[in-house]
């Protein structure tokens, strides 16, 4: 727990304002509107679920404001440039952006919960005060004129008793956005669960898009002002908590009470959403203006496994160790953008994907490019943005992991030292990296053969062999394979892949891996970069807070992993 606390001390105090924000909102809100005398006469009718519809409007509008921020990926990469000299704590916080998006969208989804339930029994509460002809003050209130040019100020927004509850969400503007607000943010959220994005990216691609939808509807949501309280002028003319018993007199000109008059709301969430908005704006014009940059495809390779590599240049495209972009194939899909991490290095003079077949996209992407007689197909590139991989030489020791196609961020990272090596760069903070890659078949590790190969030869003519430590893992594998390997054992190189490095079979040991990690650095800062699944990073963060001492003068972990 202790070095859990050293390691998320920022990220627990961040979410702690952000969730204090959320609560002293809603509670400042509802006090406001359970006790301000504006609201008197509405409560009469309402009840505290005014308060309540009202409190998790103004925590919707928060959130709101909030939920684009995490996904302006060009300000983040920019923030990203310029907090260079951070400390590592305030720029890890930027890595964390997807987690709190979805932790905003769920705060959204639950005082939208609050706002609909609540709203709910309030036009329960308007339609049974408007059928009501005990001559009580709610039915008095209720029946309040509309008709404005004859001195009406209504206050009940169901202006006859035979009006419904649903003619009154259809026809009134805060009740048709209310509902297609709902339904878009319904459809966006559950279109983004892990299967969804996993198996068919093109639905939740194209639902999310659905927050136009919703932002607009926000935006609009207020007019109409169906929420109304009493006029201040009206307040100092008769107070409620003096009139409201003689409500009977009201029409009674020796009386001193006054019908009351009331006023809506006006709209406040546009303002709550303006500034966001235009940023988003203007870093989708941005992104659109990147994306039209001509790209020149210099080199297709078909690697094994249905993985395609593509080689590209494009003017003024400059990029980092670790980075992604997003590619769209306007002969596929016109709208659909999809990110790769780049596997090229930033001193090679192109830049390269490598693209596995994991749906429809992917496939008729690859297939395209496997047809010989065709012309190869137009790309558009939009990036690069900035991960946490960019940091990996900015810690003393590098633990990299890499499951299947998620090797690609790491390449990257080991053509780059290739070349610092080759330069003689002496300002290479790194001092020794482990590598762990691993794979379901044999044929996958065939896609770095030659990058790991050139890296065990320069190793060893300059006479740093330690510096790299990579081991090869093979998950899938049947007893043909292993007695195959079993019998060329005692051979220089490795069967499966002619490496130096024999494959292990199986998944690594965690504990001891990190153990002896711990035991070879016992001073040293220790960076541990994953792309790869879920499951696999749980187990990655728990052995960085199990093996991190308290003291922070000894060996300390710090988990990265790849969000997109």
């Amino acid at each position: 727990m202790g070095n859990w606390v050293v390691n998320h001390w920022f990220s627990v105090l961040f979410l702690a304002v952000w969730l204090g924000l959320n609560v002293f909102l809603f509670v400042d809100a509802f006090l406001k509107y359970e006790t301000a005398d504006r609201y008197y006469y509405t409560r009469k009718i309402l009840g505290s679920t005014l308060a309540c519809a009202r409190a998790s409007a103004l925590c919707l509008n928060f959130n709101s404001m909030l939920i684009l921020l995490p996904v302006c990926r060009s300000l983040l990469s920019f923030l990203r440039g310029t907090c260079s000299f951070c400390s590592r704590t305030l720029r890890k916080q930027l890595d964390h952006n997807l987690t709190f998006h979805k932790l905003v969208a769920y705060m959204i989804c639950l005082h939208t919960a609050i706002h609909i339930i609540a709203h709910l029994f309030n036009f329960d509460r308007y339609s049974r005060s408007r059928q009501a002809t005990d001559g009580s003050l709610v039915s008095i209130l209720s029946s309040l004129s509309h008709d404005e040019t004859k001195g009406g100020s209504w206050l009940n927004p169901i202006q006859f008793r035979n009006m419904t509850v649903e003619y009154v969400t259809f026809t009134s503007i805060a009740g048709l956005t209310g509902v297609i607000m709902t339904i878009a943010l319904i459809l966006m959220v559950t279109s983004a669960t892990e299967f969804i994005r996993r198996s068919y990216f093109e639905v939740f691609w194209y639902t999310h898009h659905l927050f136009i939808f919703y932002i607009l509807g926000l935006g609009i949501h207020g007019i109409g002002g169906i929420v109304r309280g009493q006029t201040e002028e009206s307040i100092n003319e008769g107070h409620p908590h003096k009139c409201a018993e003689y409500f009977e007199m009201w029409n009674n000109h020796d009386c001193r009470c006054r019908r009351p008059e009331f006023e809506g709301q006006p709209p406040e969430s546009w303002k709550w959403i303006l500034a966001p908005v235009i940023l988003y704006i203007c870093e989708r014009i941005l992104r659109f203006y990147r994306s039209q940059q001509k790209v020149v495809i210099t080199k297709v390779v078909m690697h094994p496994s249905k993985v395609l590599e593509l080689q590209m240049n494009k003017r003024g495209f400059s990029m980092e160790v670790g980075q992604y972009i997003f590619v769209n194939c306007p002969s596929i899909s016109p709208l659909e953008w999809h990110p790769f991490t780049l596997t090229s290095a930033p001193e090679e003079d192109f830049f390269s994907i490598h693209i596995r077949a994991a749906g429809d996209w992917t496939e008729n992407l690859i297939r395209a490019f496997e047809q010989q007689y065709s012309p190869i197909p137009r790309i558009e590139v939009d990036g690069p943005f900035g991960t946490a991989s960019e940091d990996v030489f900015q810690y003393e020791v590098a633990v990299l992991v890499g499951a299947g196609i998620g090797v690609t961020p790491f390449a990257s990272i080991l053509k780059s030292i290739w070349y610092k090596f080759q330069g003689a760069d002496h300002n290479l903070k790194t001092k020794k990296i482990y590598f762990y890659w691993i794979c379901r078949e044999t044929g996958a590790f065939s896609w770095f053969n030659d990058l790991l190969t050139s890296l065990e030869k320069e190793m060893e003519e300059l006479g740093k062999v330690g510096f790299l430590n990579y081991r090869l893992f093979l998950t899938g594998w049947d007893s043909n394979i292993v007695g195959h390997a079993a019998l060329n054992f005692d051979k220089a190189t490795d069967i499966l892949t002619g490496l130096k490095q024999k494959t292990s079979f199986g998944r690594p040991m965690w504990d001891n891996e990190f153990s002896t990690i711990a035991t070879s650095h016992p001073k040293s800062v220790v960076g541990v970069f994953l792309c790869g699944p879920q499951t696999l990073a749980k187990s990655l963060r728990k052995c960085c807070h199990r093996y991190s001492s308290l003291d922070p003068r000894k060996v300390q972990f710090y988990f990265n992993k790849e969000n997109f």
